[in-house]
């Protein structure tokens, strides 16, 4: 009888943890995995660091309320008038270590906007990247910590329109603390980053040791 009773136990034991391994297994299938919204891996020397591209809702028509922004477009130039810089724009992807491509170094003048982000007058954080100097002359973005709130920036697109905007401020940040979510994070409004390198230049990795970004609305669409 002892024994009867014994191997009851066992086989209720059995079945609870039967059980518990099914509802684990469940849980993990509904919730999914862990790990979605962390901020990327540190950015390698002389690069910004941006999360892996994610679905996006596309925004309205143009000409409903100020938040729906334009028509997605690739942007095709840049204009910059309080620094004298203009510029053609170049598709920028991920690198293998989740850092954003730049420019070729030997073409200083030539800006690029990054492609995982949505074009410049859509809702959303476009953001356009420029060396600050390379091959022994100026960057396009040499003067870029020089703009103020107010400053204006246009990006004409393929379309055939133009997004203008309205710099709201200029920052410039270690780059071992890139400030990833205020750059590419979602914003409810269409928004414009510039970003370029800045602050010392540390001639052991020859690189500088700071991002100049400014920060931009769009104001006319």
């Amino acid at each position: 009888m002892k024994s009867t009773r014994l191997r009851g136990r066992r086989a209720l034991l059995l079945l609870a943890v039967s059980l518990l391994a099914v509802l684990a297994t469940l849980a993990f299938v509904l919730s999914g995995p862990r790990g979605e919204g962390q901020a990327a891996p540190p950015p390698a020397a002389g690069q910004t660091e941006a999360p892996s591209a994610a679905p996006r809702t596309e925004p309205e028509a143009e000409g409903g309320a100020a938040g729906e922004g334009m028509p997605k477009a690739e942007p095709v130039s840049i204009d910059v008038p309080k620094i004298d810089a203009k510029s053609s724009l170049v598709p920028l992807g991920l690198n293998a270590d989740n850092t954003v491509e730049v420019p070729p170094v030997t073409r200083p003048l030539q800006a690029g906007w990054y492609v995982n982000g949505p074009t410049p007058g859509e809702v959303g954080p476009s953001v356009i990247l420029g060396h600050v100097d390379g091959n022994k002359q100026k960057g396009i973005f040499f003067r870029l910590k020089e703009l103020a709130p107010g400053d204006k920036v246009s990006v004409a697109r393929k379309d055939g329109t133009t997004a203008e905007f309205a710099v709201t401020k200029v920052e410039k940040v270690p780059k071992d603390q890139f400030p990833t979510d205020a750059v590419y994070g979602d914003t409810s409004e269409p928004e414009l980053r510039l970003i370029t390198c800045g602050g010392v230049f540390d001639k052991a990795s020859h690189n500088y040791l700071d991002n100049v970004i400014v920060f931009a609305r769009l104001i006319v669409r």
